[in-house]
């Protein structure tokens, strides 16, 4: 049954409040797998970054890549919210990962509108 469930919640018997949401994500060795292509295979060192103080999270690409499945209200405000402070590299890479999971996609179209107007390069691909 875990196999085919990705995702746990930990919830407050107390109140009910969910407290954490957990994805577990197919993996070869150190490489993580897209659940959604697994021609897309990404090394963790490279999806994972650190804040300051050394809490890890996933790259902003890549939970954008998540959102963009269902693109509700929620997801789009963080697009909206997050796009802006991304570096060129990482736009491109949402733009790219969009283009094999979800042709078509409208944030395809404002990501090549943020590229254009992007001055100067950056060589943080993913890919």
């Amino acid at each position: 049954m875990l196999a085919a469930v990705h995702q746990t919640w930990l919830r407050d018997p107390a109140t009910g409040n969910y407290l954490l949401d957990v994805f577990r994500e197919p993996h070869d060795g150190d490489s993580w797998i897209c659940r959604r292509d697994e021609r897309i295979r990404l090394p963790y060192s490279r999806i994972i970054a650190h804040t300051q103080d050394g809490i890890p999270y996933l790259v902003p690409e890549l939970v954008l890549l998540f959102k963009a499945k269902h693109a509700r209200r929620k997801d789009r405000s963080d697009f909206d919210a997050i796009v802006p402070h991304m570096s060129a590299a990482q736009r491109e890479n949402l733009n790219e990962l969009l283009g094999r999971v979800h042709p078509g996609h409208p944030w395809v179209t404002e990501l090549q509108h943020h590229q254009a107007h992007e001055h100067g390069g950056d060589s943080g691909r993913l890919q």
